[in-house]
């Protein structure tokens, strides 16, 4: 169990500039402030902006680091599929009242999925539906 689920039981969401850090640093696996600031595309943020996100991404218990005299390391302690998942449960709780298939028909309507994507998600529906069925 990471370091992330013990310290806190409800997830703090990420803000934007949050989350764009923590996608570089889940591609890199590990990096320094200047490391993530190359991957950041124009404008480039100040190097004590970045600095600043990655100390707050570290109280918040998603990131660690390992020193290096001055410098510092930086590496998630939370998987993109952990945070995935946990982000998922809240928005659909938020947003379609912990109801996913409010959320697929909300989607299904409003975004006009395709008919391919459509096929596809009844198909993983019904491979789910088959695997719980058996166990």
């Amino acid at each position: 169990m990471s370091h992330f689920y013990t310290k806190q039981k409800t997830m703090k969401e990420l803000t934007r500039a949050e989350e764009q850090v923590m996608q570089i640093l889940w591609e890199l696996e590990s990096a320094f402030v200047k490391e993530v600031i190359e991957l950041i595309p124009e404008p480039k943020p100040a190097y004590n902006t970045v600095s600043t996100i990655v100390r707050i991404l570290e109280k918040k218990g998603f990131v660690g680091h390992v020193a290096y005299g001055k410098s510092h390391r930086y590496h998630p302690l939370i998987t993109k599929k952990e945070y995935t998942r946990k982000f998922m449960k809240g928005f659909v709780r938020n947003y379609f009242s912990n109801s996913y298939r409010d959320m697929v028909s909300f989607f299904a309507k409003e975004e006009q999925v395709s008919l391919s994507e459509l096929e596809e998600v009844k198909r993983m529906v019904e491979e789910q539906i088959k695997r719980q069925s058996d166990s």
